[in-house]
């Protein structure tokens, strides 16, 4: 038997295709909501952790923000990572990155203008967001569509989670309330004293580094 038909033979037979939700691929979505957090170990996107989690509402539409955006850029650019000419793959990223924020900022406009008065300078940052493109260049350029589509839902709501909950304890703490619920008038507590430091910047800087030194003990994450 020739070289050339053994090769065909190899050629022929398929590796086992990996399975839709393996482990590895359950990774890409669960390190970045613990051990490789985007905010807490990895330290990036923390200009909107501090700027616009005053209240949730904002916050939760943030997040969605986000989450779409390196979703659709992960997807993209992984589709296109084949045919970038690598001079030009930050302008391209970046020209990706723009477009969904453009659309993401517009679609706010049309259907929740008071919101987009509230967010609209923050969601036009996505674009220089460290995570959004961080993401691009480390993972989608050299990646499947399919599992790039997954690590932008994992650094995605690695990201939420930990913005909500700044939120969440600096507008029930700041401004007694949840969703604009007030929570300790619900319980019969007619006098709570709300904590003006929590509606500034230093009370997310406190709950954030609250949450950092959380996460890095259970995990035993040490800076090198």
């Amino acid at each position: 038997m020739s070289t050339e038909t053994l090769e065909k033979q190899e050629s022929a037979v398929q590796a086992p295709k990996e399975e839709l939700f393996s482990k590895r691929r359950k990774r890409l979505i669960t390190d970045p909501l613990n051990e490789d957090n985007p905010i807490t170990v990895q330290v990036l996107g923390i200009c909107s952790a501090l700027a616009v989690t005053v209240k949730m509402e904002p916050t939760l539409i943030m997040s969605i923000a986000v989450v779409f955006v390196i979703v659709f850029s992960n997807l993209i650019i992984s589709l296109l990572r084949n045919i970038i000419p690598s001079r030009v793959r930050i302008i391209v990223q970046l020209a990706v990155v723009a477009t969904l924020v453009t659309l993401v900022s517009e679609v706010l406009k049309a259907y929740s203008y008071d919101m987009y008065k509230v967010l609209g300078a923050f969601v036009g940052l996505i674009i220089t967001n460290c995570i959004v493109m961080g993401r691009l260049e480390a993972f989608a350029m050299g990646n499947k569509p399919y599992d790039s589509i997954l690590d932008g839902l994992g650094s995605g709501f690695g990201y939420a989670w930990i913005i909500l909950t700044v939120a969440f304890f600096r507008e029930l703490f700041g401004s007694g309330s949840v969703f604009d619920f007030k929570v300790f008038e619900a319980a019969g507590i007619m006098n709570f004293p709300t904590n003006g430091l929590m509606v500034d910047s230093i009370g997310a800087f406190m709950i954030l580094g609250i949450l950092i030194w959380v996460q890095r003990s259970r995990t035993g994450y040490v800076e090198n």
